[in-house]
């Protein structure tokens, strides 16, 4: 499968690349033609930091941000996105003067959750979520509602790469968006075309990767 794999660069730095496999993948919420693979960089730190820098330039003049909520493992990138942020000079209203940086949990059901000793860092402040990708915006909905449950306000919604320009009415920043993927596509399950044509299914992929069939 990884034989197939293309690279898409973005033109503002050479370091930062979405790998694309073309197939037919499974996510929790839909079917798609094309996996995102953001392994390298999630984990690399040149990568991770780049990233974070061109993230940073979209909300340094005009956002307040006390804690950047990570979706899908991405907590390194949104460690060098807060100290980017906290060099750019933008507003913060926590006591310490510093961002917090933190991740839900996820219950049995589903929802995201915060234990008592982490909701000090959503009540009543100025949230910033961030995701590895954003297809259908479901998860994102989840986190912006906990926030909301939690007493916190989304100021934002970072992502590397997006689908969706907006989620719950808030704008969504990405480095990378459909524009950059001519023919990405995501059906639902029941009017996927790949499965109608019985295309098999190469991987079930989330956030943290992909496992092959």
């Amino acid at each position: 499968m990884e034989s197939r794999m293309f690279k898409i660069f973005s033109p503002d730095d050479g370091r930062i690349a979405l790998k694309i496999i073309p197939g037919h993948f499974i996510t929790s919420h839909s079917h798609i033609n094309y996996y995102v693979d953001l392994t390298t960089l999630l984990a690399r730190q040149n990568e991770a930091e780049a990233a974070a820098q061109l993230l940073a330039r979209k909300y340094e003049n005009n956002t307040v941000v006390d804690t950047i909520i990570c979706l899908n493992g991405c907590m390194v990138i949104g460690a060098y996105l807060a100290q980017e942020l906290t060099k750019c000079g933008i507003q913060c209203m926590n006591e310490h003067k510093t961002i917090y940086i933190t991740a839900p949990e996820q219950d049995i059901n589903g929802q995201m959750i915060f234990r008592d000793n982490s909701k000090m860092m959503i009540h009543g402040k100025n949230v910033l979520i961030m995701s590895t990708s954003i297809t259908t915006g479901v998860t994102v909905e989840k986190a912006i509602r906990s926030v909301e449950y939690y007493g916190g306000k989304v100021q934002g919604i970072a992502s590397f790469f997006s689908f969706r320009d907006h989620v719950y009415g808030i704008e969504v920043n990405s480095i990378f968006d459909e524009n950059d993927m001519t023919g990405y596509a995501s059906f639902d399950e029941k009017e996927c075309p790949m499965c109608k044509a019985k295309q098999k299914i190469d991987a079930i992929v989330n956030g943290f990767g992909y496992s092959k069939f």
